[in-house]
């Protein structure tokens, strides 16, 4: 979540053990996966206690697990947070001359290949719920009523993927301990998203569910703040932009990956935030 500090970290996984016990575990091992695989490789110690190669496991180890079913799934989903780590690794060296974080990216794309082999490889069954869907029967329902007093803690709770009160109570909280500037803006970026999502015209089912939130949330917080430097004048301005650019960028990505019905998981977050960090290579007020 773009935060660095330990209690903030504990009270993350009990918000998600709060949710479900099993992602709660696989999250924890997954954590402990892709450190372990950093250490064995011969990372540097700084890098892996900032958690760089750790997130992207979890994030992986996550998604796997609640996408995949069958017997394996579990082996799977762990085998695959270690690889996050070599993959995490690898962009990071690719990107090092850019200055472009890596962020989510090695997440994202290996739970989106690892999903999609279950197509042709027997022992991958991807969950029921990931339906490809034919776009020309595609339809947009925004009939239904917003819940307005659950949308933000969802939003927040879909960045490792749960949709509870008590959990999204829980994750503000570590994010106001690392920071209470963090906090206030993880807020902002909820509302930013909330109300972009409705007066574009969202769906009443993925505004309540938060989908439209967390990718918000995650772009304010690194334009904004993780990655502000001194020039940056109008890095609040540009974070404000970023989040609401998340909103589109969520209904596009979601209208593309919709035949192989695939997530969008943060790769709106991910682009966004890098246009607006490699447009401060140039626009350094940005």
């Amino acid at each position: 979540m773009l935060i660095e500090n330990a209690l903030s970290g504990l009270i993350i996984l009990v918000a998600i053990t709060t949710f479900s016990y099993s992602l709660g575990i696989i999250a924890l091992l997954s954590s402990l996966v892709g450190t372990i695989a950093a250490k064995i490789g011969g990372a540097e110690e700084q890098i892996i206690k900032r958690g760089l190669f750790g997130y992207n496991s979890v994030l992986t180890g996550m998604a796997l697990n609640l996408f995949l079913t069958g017997p394996y799934h579990w082996i799977i989903a762990l085998v695959a947070a270690a690889m996050a780590a070599f993959l995490t690794a690898a962009i990071l060296h690719v990107m090092k001359d850019s200055e472009i974080p890596v962020l989510t990216f090695p997440f994202i794309i290996l739970t989106w290949f690892t999903l999609l082999t279950s197509y042709h490889l027997n022992v991958f069954h991807i969950s029921s719920d990931l339906v490809p869907q034919d776009l020309s029967r595609s339809e947009l329902d925004i009939t239904g009523i917003i819940n307005w007093s659950e949308v933000p803690f969802n939003g927040i709770g879909q960045i490792f993927f749960i949709h509870s009160t008590l959990s999204g109570i829980l994750l503000f909280i570590a994010v106001f301990l690392a920071g209470w500037k963090l906090g206030l803006y993880a807020v902002f970026g909820n509302a930013i998203a909330m109300l972009t999502s409705y007066f574009l015209g969202g769906g009443s089912y993925p505004i309540n569910l938060g989908l439209y939130g967390y990718n918000a949330i995650l772009a304010i917080l690194a334009v904004s703040i993780v990655f502000k430097t001194a020039q940056n004048r109008f890095a609040l301005f540009s974070g404000i932009i970023a989040s609401c650019l998340t909103v589109p960028l969520t209904a596009s990505v979601t209208t593309w990956l919709l035949p192989y019905g695939l997530p969008a998981l943060t790769m709106p977050f991910v682009l966004s935030t890098w246009l607006f960090l490699g447009a401060r290579k140039v626009l350094k007020n940005l």
